[in-house]
């Protein structure tokens, strides 16, 4: 009997063994391209492959974002266990504008839940602009999603706090948690925003009259307006997109930011909405969630592999850096780590 016990207890082993060796084995195949060697080859090709591409432009209806250096391209890429891999200028500061909303969407996540931000906002793309007053006006305030202004100041509006200093304080702290280091204003950017932010207001206005808005109107639309300001470079990025990418943990810091389950919330919108009217064609060629902001900044995340982010102020039509679009695919493409490519059982 003992005997019989013993026998069936060694085969038990075995098989739990073998299923370990032949899992291992698959996670092996899956990150043979993420070596450190292939890693850099790739970031590196990809910065020389585009550094010279003069297509895109500055945006110019924010006057100082007109007056950045159109020569600043960086990249960096950094993995889940904290390795980061750069490329380019990546000291350069720029400001971080839109991108800025998928962390104030991830606090809100954090201290609501994710039912406050699909219900008292939304999460479906709105088939319009960033900026478009028609969506707010045919949805009557509903549907819309917090990477589109009227979506991303309604966010500002639902931050804890007791007042507009308290809501700008915890907003400020959770980008430089993301970043891993304490992040600032770019004080021109912001009054150059603040002294031309007339239609941010009306869409602000417009919620109130909805019942979506859910603080001052005028004053979450400066604290939007301030984090739009928030002056990153291309390392705070690629920090900010891998803390993302590993649930929600800086792997530079190794502080919880937010949890898994924000993340999980968080990176659906990037993927539908995170590149303005032609998310659904960077979803299509790279199958990751990622999200671009009008001062060249663009981040993209490879969930639990890693974060890439490029500086690189022109712009396509869109509103989406030119470079940084062409860097990230390649980068994906050479790594092969879209999440579509799927390799058949064998």
């Amino acid at each position: 009997m003992k005997k019989l016990i013993f026998e069936r207890g060694m085969r038990l082993i075995l098989s739990i063994l073998l299923c370990v060796i032949f899992i291992s084995g698959n996670l092996s195949a899956q990150n043979s391209q993420l070596t450190k060697e292939n890693i850099e080859a790739a970031v590196n090709e990809a910065y020389n492959k585009y550094k010279d591409v003069k297509e895109g432009a500055n945006a110019d209806y924010i006057k100082e974002l007109a007056n950045v250096d159109p020569n600043i391209f960086g990249i960096a890429l950094v993995t889940t266990d904290g390795q980061v891999y750069t490329m380019g200028d990546i000291e350069s500061m720029v400001s971080i504008q839109s991108v800025s909303k998928v962390f104030t969407m991830a606090k809100v996540i954090e201290e609501l839940g994710y039912e406050a931000v699909e219900d008292k906002i939304g999460v479906d793309a709105t088939g319009e602009v960033f900026n478009s007053i028609t969506a707010v006006e045919r949805m009557r305030g509903k549907e819309i999603n917090p990477l589109v202004n009227p979506g991303a100041i309604a966010s500002t509006s639902l931050i804890n706090g007791s007042d507009s200093a308290a809501k700008w304080a915890s907003i400020l702290q959770v980008h430089s948690d993301f970043a891993g280091r304490n992040l600032s204003l770019n004080m021109p950017v912001y009054i150059s925003e603040a002294g031309d932010n007339l239609r941010n207001q009306a869409i602000a206005h417009l919620l109130l009259a909805y019942g979506r808005m859910y603080f001052d109107p005028v004053q979450a639309t400066d604290i939007y307006t301030k984090q739009c300001a928030i002056n990153v470079n291309a390392k705070d990025a690629g920090i900010m997109a891998a803390t993302l990418a590993n649930g929600g943990v800086n792997p530079i810091t190794n502080k919880v930011v937010v949890s898994p389950e924000t993340v999980m919330y968080t990176l659906p919108v990037m993927s539908t909405a995170g590149l303005y009217d032609d998310s659904g064609i960077w979803l299509y060629h790279t199958g990751v969630p990622a999200k671009s902001g009008v001062g060249g900044c663009l981040i993209a995340v490879v969930p639990g592999k890693f974060g890439i982010a490029v500086i690189s102020p022109p712009l396509d039509k869109a509103g989406n850096s030119v470079k940084g679009q062409l860097a990230i695919e390649y980068i994906i493409d050479q790594l092969n780590v879209d999440p579509y490519l799927i390799q058949p059982s064998k």
